[in-house]
């Protein structure tokens, strides 16, 4: 299975399928380690996210809703899998009175979030930021430095 290329960019169309790949998996049956998780525990459900590649950075925007900082967990395993989670679960506003009682409850969220990332191999996995303003938690991932490109020198010859 080769990354696609889109509109001839191989290195975006490879970063954005490494990001991918535990989904790209699950898609074609073929359970993965790193991925079984989030599929395979009743009440888990996965985090939509937008992932952006910077020239120095790649930042991770996920939606969590009614979640504190406190219940939420960003872990790195194995070396290149960003795990988000959450075993949280939002807080339902109490009415002020006894005897109230809700007549619609939709905005429940699930008890458990997760979702895995695999991280590309310019990503640095010891630095890592995070912060959760606004129920959006925004992660980045710094990037190692490109390789010194190689000079070449002309030596003459006497």
């Amino acid at each position: 299975m080769r990354p696609p290329v889109v509109d001839g960019d191989f290195t975006t169309a490879t970063t954005s399928y490494l990001l991918h790949l535990p989904e790209h998996l699950e898609k074609y049956g073929i359970s993965s380690r790193r991925s079984h998780d989030t599929h395979q525990i009743k009440g888990v459900s996965s985090i939509l996210a937008d992932i952006i590649d910077t020239p120095k950075e790649y930042i991770f925007y996920l939606d969590m809703p009614g979640l504190s900082k406190s219940d939420i967990q960003v872990t790195v395993e194995d070396d290149n899998t960003l795990v988000i989670r959450s075993n949280g679960k939002r807080k339902r506003e109490d009415g002020e009175e006894e005897g109230c009682k809700y007549l619609r409850l939709e905005r429940r969220s699930p008890q458990k979030l997760l979702r895995k990332f695999r991280l590309p191999e310019d990503a640095n996995a010891s630095a890592i930021t995070a912060k959760c303003e606004n129920g959006v938690l925004t992660v980045a991932v710094q990037k190692h430095p490109p390789p010194p490109k190689s000079k070449t020198v002309e030596v003459k010859i006497a």
